[in-house]
């Protein structure tokens, strides 16, 4: 029986990359431990992005790359530290958040609340402590599409704060939360946006690993304001491949320029349209625009989903595609931006650590 070192071992691990990190696992600091016994290795990784969907592939391809080199036994274990990272100017993180990810688009109609929740349950799929803020305040829907009964309400916690609701395993706020479900918000610009701070900044939230806001369309008054003084770690823009939707999805990418958050990625909205009767498929809004805006701003495509009868089905009835077809294409095209949205943070600068005040008192 040849006998392997910890070299040869670290060698083969350095062959397989990460594809996600788009590192391999040394390079990422990813190997926590590593112990050789002979030709039996153990393998202990420890990564910053949520991969539940995925430990099954990066162990196979560890298992293959360390046999290659004499291994007999590979045994690889998988944990996962979600970090919090910088977010712009000189905000400060918000209490019980690591990172705040918005999710915006130019205009209405292309699916963004769709696919804020399907994403926030796509990462909590994947083993992260997720939260979701409905900051479309004319138009909050994340209630109805999570299947909070009406007429539900936050219950106080101290003086002037509330607990989330807990919903599908996610923890949830919205205005909806505090209104009646056919009351309208005729506030003006500041009024909502200072309504909308309030919201967030009195929730209590748990412990959570990414939170998840759902914008408003537009890039006017509320979202500038939100972008301005909420700590923002990175931001999802949500097309569809019609042109008019990439001109107004242009404009959100350049507000959040402006005010120095990330671009994660594009998601490209209603991609593709498949006929439930024959399999037809036909790109009824147009086809490749998605891909065609991140290249213009040098964003990565996360991903482009098809216009299909059950994602909005499931939506409406309180129970989004990711928990209602755990098994289907869409919830492995939702899994596979989560990985790669967490993965892309887990790549940017940690958020620096908050040094003690330190008194001198002469007795």
């Amino acid at each position: 029986m040849t006998s392997l070192t910890n070299d040869q071992v670290r060698a083969a691990i350095a062959g397989v990359q990460d594809r996600y990190l788009e590192q391999d696992y040394i390079s990422a600091n990813a190997v926590k431990s590593l112990g050789v016994e002979g030709s039996a290795v153990s393998i202990s990784l420890e990564l910053g992005y949520p991969c539940k969907g995925a430990e099954a592939d990066i162990k196979q391809a560890l298992s293959d790359a360390v046999t290659a080199v004499g291994a007999t036994s590979v045994t690889t274990s998988i944990t996962t530290n979600v970090s919090a990272h910088q977010v712009q100017g000189s905000l400060q993180a918000l209490k019980g958040v690591k990172n705040i990810v918005a999710v915006s688009s130019g205009k209405g109609g292309v699916g963004k609340s769709t696919t804020t929740v399907n994403l926030a349950l796509a990462m909590a799929a994947e083993g992260a402590r997720v939260g979701v803020m409905d900051a479309d305040i004319y138009g909050p829907s994340q209630g109805m599409m999570l299947g909070v009964t009406p007429g539900t309400r936050p219950q106080p916690v101290g003086e002037k704060n509330m607990a989330p609701i807990e919903a599908h395993g996610l923890q949830v706020m919205s205005i909806g939360f505090l209104i009646d479900d056919d009351q309208p918000m005729v506030w003006r610009g500041p009024m909502a946006s200072g309504a909308l701070q309030q919201l967030l900044t009195e929730t209590v939230w748990d412990e959570l690993d990414y939170l998840f806001i759902d914008m408003p369309p537009g890039t006017g008054d509320i979202q500038l304001t939100l972008s301005q003084k909420v700590p923002v770690t990175g931001s999802v823009i949500v097309t569809t491949p019609q042109d008019i939707a990439l001109l107004d999805a242009k404009k959100g990418i350049e507000m959040f320029r402006k005010v120095e958050i990330p671009v994660l990625g594009v998601v490209e909205n209603m991609s593709l349209h498949i006929c439930s009767e024959c399999g037809h498929s036909e790109p009824i809004f147009g086809h490749g625009g998605g891909e065609m805006l991140a290249e213009q701003y040098k964003a990565p495509m996360l991903g482009a989903l098809p216009l299909t009868m059950g994602i909005r089905t499931s939506t409406d009835s309180g129970a989004p595609t990711v928990v209602s077809a755990p098994d289907s294409q869409e919830t492995a095209i939702y899994r596979d931006m989560a990985r790669k949205v967490g993965a892309l943070l887990a790549k940017r600068a940690e958020a620096p650590v908050a040094m003690p005040n330190i008194s001198i008192v002469n007795d």
